[in-house]
């Protein structure tokens, strides 16, 4: 009996994240509220997106912008629902021919950031990414705020947020 019980309760819990959307949950709000003007204090200029960025956006819940404080990309994307297409930016940058190296996560205040060195030939980037909702709540990692958004502890819209500078800058 143990073992029927067992595979019961492992197909609901499996199941779960899927009853949100039949129970009529209300949608969050996820109209545009257009793209920031500065970022930490530096004014933003908005540059085209790369081909790949392009391709990316394409079937994407969201937007994506990237843009220049003068100093360092910063790509932003505004999410609206969960979704595998969100990738974390060492995928991209492992994905594009850069190797790796993990830095401890930052604190900025009261934001926390992800951070690796990307390294290619004599290029070397500083990257550092997160994602918050507007309304609270923010993750360092791509995967936990996946499964936040998957179980409903957090509701859309969310705001990714990659900066890439110079290393050592």
């Amino acid at each position: 009996m143990f073992p029927r019980y067992f595979l019961l309760i492992c197909l609901c819990a499996a199941l779960a994240p899927l009853a949100r959307g039949f129970l009529g949950e209300p949608a969050a709000s996820t109209a545009f509220p257009g793209w920031p003007t500065h970022f930490e204090g530096r004014p933003l200029t908005m540059q085209p997106l790369t081909p790949l960025e392009d391709s990316l956006q394409k079937e994407f819940p969201g937007r994506v912008g990237r843009f220049s404080d003068g100093q360092r990309e910063i790509i932003l994307r505004w999410v609206t629902q969960e979704t595998r297409k969100l990738h974390a930016s060492s995928d991209c940058f492992k994905a594009n021919g850069y190797r790796i190296e993990a830095l401890p996560i930052k604190r900025e205040g009261e934001a926390l950031w992800s951070r690796f060195i990307a390294t290619r030939g004599k290029v070397r980037l500083e990257v550092a990414e997160r994602i918050y909702a507007p309304a609270g709540g923010q993750w360092s990692d791509v995967s936990a705020w996946y499964w936040a958004a998957q179980l409903g502890r957090t509701q859309g819209p969310w705001w990714a947020v990659t900066v890439a500078s110079l290393a050592g800058e």
